[in-house]
């Protein structure tokens, strides 16, 4: 079974910043770049977020600004810290729901959350901890998961690019600088600039004040 196709879509400001010192992040991209992230969301088969995310933004996850359907929303939580009134939860949207866990989740919440209907797949331990993505990602394919929209976190997006697993990007960059604050991808091993990854064809589209960044990650030597 094939691994579904990979793509990182998230926003930053103009110095790699995806949030504030304080949290803040919505909303760092304009109207028009949001609603092309929509419409990617309508054309993926799943969206893929951390417990961070759900935990800082409790986004809905659904393509609310376009036409097209909501794509399946997979929440990586090893623990279930997901609340239960969170959004992916609450008011008959866990149904479209997979919350991904390992065995360090109680009996109790994995009951709770598969009683609101809500999938759960409880998958290996990677070695640094957390979800094996991989695993996820293989247990996605053969769900008939074909294209998956990572929104992030940065341990996610940063494990997800030293793994490899990566297919395709698109990056809003959007005309602000913050100095400081979190950046959506951590330390990925490149001592070196010739190491640095690199893109097939990248593409740079205005929606509106922003920039988005397209392109194919290429891996030598794979």
């Amino acid at each position: 079974m094939m691994r579904p196709r990979v793509t990182l879509c998230f926003a930053q400001t103009l110095d790699g910043r995806v949030a504030a010192v304080d949290g803040s992040s919505q909303w760092i991209s304009g109207s028009e770049s949001l609603r092309f992230c929509h419409y990617l969301r309508a054309n993926s088969d799943a969206i893929m977020v951390g417990i961070g995310t759900v935990l800082r933004d409790n986004p809905r996850l659904t393509t609310r600004l376009v036409e097209g359907p909501d794509p399946l929303r997979v929440i990586v939580d090893s623990h279930l810290r997901t609340p239960l009134n969170a959004a992916v939860i609450r008011d008959g949207a866990a149904r479209g729901t997979v919350l991904a866990c390992t065995t360090a989740a109680t009996a109790d919440r994995r009951a709770a959350f598969q009683a609101c209907g809500a999938t759960i797949l409880t998958l290996p331990e990677a070695a640094g901890g957390g979800v094996d993505l991989a695993a996820l990602l293989t247990a996605l394919g053969e769900r008939g998961i074909a294209t998956v929209m990572v929104e992030g976190g940065s341990r996610i997006i940063t494990s997800l690019l030293r793994a490899k697993l990566v297919d395709a990007v698109a990056i809003t960059i959007a005309p602000l600088i913050l100095g400081s604050g979190p950046t959506a991808i951590g330390d990925l091993g490149i001592p070196t600039l010739s190491q640095a990854l690199k893109f097939a064809n990248p593409t740079w589209t205005p929606y509106g004040v922003d920039v988005v960044l397209e392109g194919k990650l290429v891996y030598e030597n794979v």
